[in-house]
Formats: structure tokens, C-alpha cells, sequence
């Protein structure tokens, strides 16, 4: 393999050592290190899978049992956010004079997501994840509810935000605050595969009878479909969510399917269609109303794509003139998750405490700690690694073409020949000095300028 994050020897130390943590701990050196173990093997990961090769990290997450850890720590930071950190920002002698803790706690769910996202694909991997994935059913309902809610006020936030940072300096944490609610988009959206995935592989009675009775995915997947959350019209453009970043999409391919629908058709087609959903799922007159409403979806541009499609418009046809038997009353012994009660029932009534504690312990370090703790990070992130991890060869900013010269200022834009940096300079002056300008709040905010 032509670029290595880790090696599976490294890789099988890293996962060997993973273990759970106490919301009190969230933070500390040692889930620090843990973090950098995770973000390792969250960029080996892709790398494997995007390349084809060797997924030694699956295989290694599998074998050793650790899967229902990485379910465990993700929830156990969602708590944290949910709990612990409204706590934290009322505190009135907080005022750190950077959040560089703060976000990489922010940004270990979205590492973990990712993560699960790369290895749920495999059937041996919902298999190993073992009864936690009932857990990570709740957790991406929790995700794709607050996806289909967000959706009908993104006008209204947008707005809103725009106005605080129009009439007010923003302070660290409110930056913080807004940089989580940006980055929990992209956590309910890679919540949507993980989500399909588990319909593609379970045949667990508990996992299926959570996903239909207790949270009736179906009706939730159709609102989704309705709303779509990863498309928007701005400026008389239509843009959509792809690869990290909003894009502009040509007329012509408007109606194209992004990888997102094709999640969202896919999960609805094995939840529908599968015998054993046919069995729980109550398709009484809501329901049944909710579902007939992807009639109106399923256009032939749609089924072009996903030629699989026309055996649900065939069910769903049939839905419409028929009433299904009701499920049949079974007695079964249902499982049911645990990790989200359990973390906050054990930490009930502690927020403010665990809150107080960290401030002293865990987010005021000395600078040196700040600065090895960065340092470690940056190579964590190393940048010929991420240039891998692109799904698409760098294209050039003036012209298109595959380019392979960046430019030396601000880094982030690309060009095929000094030609066209040239030409583009007139354009790229702006964006360009506004990135350098960032980077260099960054360095200051992590002390590592000289």
C-alpha cells in the first residue's frame, strides 16, 4: 500500500488497549490518547476500504470484540454534549483562552461515526457489535429525527446565526457552540449509512423490532425522503451535500441520486420488503398513509438508478388497494439498549459537579500540554495522508483538469499548471488571504506561533 496511516501491527496494539471511560474522564490524558488511537484508525480504515485492500482494522475491531467499546464511547460523548457542556458554558469562571480540548471532545463522535460507518458495511462486523446494536439503532434515531426536524427551521438557524455574528463578537464558546451544531449535521447524516447498513445485515428480532415498533424507522426514513435535509435552493442554485461540502449541481443532474438517497431508498426497501419486517411492522391507517407518499418519489429517473426500486413501487402498489394483517402478537424475550440510561442514570444529578471538575482538571492545561497535545495531533493528521483520503483526484480551480500543484499560501486550493494560478488570482486572492488569516488564529489559539 502506497500511504499508511498505521501498520496492523500498530493497529492491533491500538485496538487491543481500547476501553471504556467514565463521563468524568471525558477529556483526560488518557482518553486524549485513546482519541489519537481512534482518529488512526478511523483514516487506516478508509484508506483500506477506499483502496480495496487489506481491511485489517475491520478485521481487528472484529476479532477482538471492541466494536460495542466504539459504540459505547460514542454515546458516552453524545451524553457528555447533551449534559455536561450546556453545564460547563454557564459556568462563570470558564472562560478558557482556547478550545482546542474542547472541540477534539466535540469532534470524537464524529471520529467514531466515521469509523462505524467504514466498518458496518460488513456483515461480520454488525454481527460482532453484538446486542450494542440495538444501542447504535437508538442512537441513529435520535440522529435522523433531529435531521428531519432541523430541516424545517435551517432558513430560520442559518438566519439567526448570521445576525449573531453580524452584531456581536462571538465569544470562544459561542464558536464552539455553532462549530458543534455544524458538525452534528455531518454526524446525523453518516448515521443515515450506519442505519442501512444494520437493515442490510440483522436478523435479530429485538434489532428489527426496535427499528418498526419502538421507533417506526419507515415513517421516519419517508419524512427524510420529503424533506431532504442535504439539498437546498440558495440563490436560485440548487446545491447538495456531498463529500463534506455544499456543491452547486447543474441542471442536469438535479434528479441525479446522491449516495445519501440511495441510503434512504435502500433501508426502506429492506425494512418493507424483508418477510420478517412484513411480520412486525403495523401498517394501520398512518402508517400506511406515510409509506404511499413515496409513490409520488419513485419516478423513473429514480428507478434508473436503483433498478431494485421496482419491486417496492410493486408493494407499495399493492399497499394502496389492500390492508395487511396486523402483526401477530408474539411473545418474545426483547432486549432492549442500555448504554444512554445507563450513563445517565449513573451520573444523574452529578452534571454540574462532573462539569466543575473538568474545568479544573481537565480543560485549564499548561501550555506546554497544549502544545505537545497539538503537536500530536497534527501528525495524527498528516497531510499527504488526507490527500488519500480524498474520494477523487484534485482538480485544478481555473480549468478542472486533474491538478496536482497547490497553491503555497493558503494550501487549500489546487491548479494543473502556474498558468492557471495565474489567471485564477484575481478570483482566489480573497478566499486565499481569509484562509491564511484562519490558520494563523489557529496557531495562535493553539500557542504554537513563535
Amino acid at each position: 500500500m502506497d500511504t499508511c496511516v498505521i501498520l496492523p501491527v500498530e493497529a492491533e496494539g491500538f485496538i487491543q488497549s481500547l476501553e471504556t471511560f467514565s463521563l468524568k474522564e471525558v477529556g483526560s490524558e488518557r482518553w486524549f490518547r485513546q482519541h489519537e488511537y481512534i482518529e488512526k484508525l478511523n483514516m487506516q480504515a478508509i484508506l483500506n476500504a477506499s483502496a480495496s485492500h487489506d481491511e485489517f482494522v475491520k478485521e481487528l475491531l472484529v476479532s477482538y470484540g471492541k466494536i460495542p467499546i466504539l459504540v459505547h464511547e460514542m454515546i458516552l460523548v453524545e451524553v457528555w454534549k447533551h449534559k455536561v457542556f450546556p453545564v460547563l458554558r454557564q459556568l462563570q469562571d470558564f472562560n478558557p483562552k482556547n478550545t482546542f480540548q474542547l472541540y477534539t471532545v466535540i469532534h470524537h463522535e464524529a471520529t467514531i461515526i466515521n469509523l462505524l460507518e467504514t466498518i458496518m458495511y460488513h456483515k461480520d462486523s454488525c454481527e460482532a457489535a453484538d446486542d450494542s446494536v440495538l444501542d447504535l439503532v437508538d442512537y441513529c434515531h435520535r440522529k435522523l429525527t433531529l435531521l428531519a426536524s432541523k430541516a424545517t427551521r435551517e432558513g430560520e438557524t442559518s438566519y439567526s446565526q448570521h445576525k449573531l455574528t453580524e452584531t456581536a463578537v462571538v465569544s470562544s464558546i459561542e464558536e464552539l457552540q455553532m462549530q458543534s451544531a455544524a458538525l452534528e449535521f455531518e454526524i446525523s447524516l453518516k448515521a443515515v449509512s450506519v442505519l442501512r447498513y444494520i437493515t442490510d445485515h440483522t436478523e435479530s428480532i429485538s434489532v428489527i423490532n426496535r427499528m418498526l415498533c419502538t421507533h417506526n424507522i419507515p415513517c421516519v426514513l419517508v419524512q427524510l425522503i420529503d424533506c431532504c435535509p442535504w439539498s437546498r435552493r440558495k440563490n436560485s442554485q440548487v446545491e447538495k451535500y456531498i463529500d463534506g461540502r455544499w456543491q452547486k449541481i447543474p441542471a442536469q443532474d438535479r434528479l441525479k441520486m446522491t449516495k445519501l438517497d440511495g441510503q434512504l431508498w435502500i433501508s426502506l426497501y429492506n425494512l418493507l420488503l424483508k418477510e420478517d419486517c412484513q411480520r412486525k411492522y403495523d401498517f394501520n391507517n398512518y402508517n400506511k398513509n406515510q409509506l404511499l407518499k413515496l409513490r409520488g418519489f419513485l419516478t423513473e429517473v429514480l428507478i434508473d438508478q436503483l433498478p431494485n426500486l421496482v419491486e417496492l413501487q410493486r408493494y407499495l402498489a399493492h399497499l394502496a388497494i389492500t390492508d395487511p394483517a396486523p402483526p401477530k402478537k408474539e411473545l418474545v424475550l426483547e432486549q432492549i439498549p442500555e448504554m444512554w440510561d445507563h450513563i445517565v442514570r449513573e451520573n444523574s444529578g452529578k452534571w454540574k459537579a462532573i462539569a466543575k471538575y473538568q474545568v479544573k482538571e481537565t480543560f485549564s492545561p499548561s501550555e506546554s500540554d497544549l502544545r505537545l497535545q497539538a503537536q500530536r495531533l497534527a501528525q495524527t493528521y498528516n497531510l499527504d495522508v488526507m490527500e488519500s483520503l480524498l474520494p477523487e483526484k484534485p482538480k485544478c480551480g481555473c480549468c478542472g483538469k486533474e491538478a496536482a500543484k497547490r497553491c503555497s499560501r493558503c494550501q487549500g486550493e489546487w491548479y494543473c499548471h502556474r498558468e492557471c494560478q495565474v489567471k485564477h488570482w484575481p478570483k482566489h486572492k480573497r478566499a486565499c488571504q481569509l484562509m491564511v488569516e484562519a490558520t494563523e488564529k489557529i496557531q495562535r489559539d493553539l500557542h504554537l506561533h513563535s
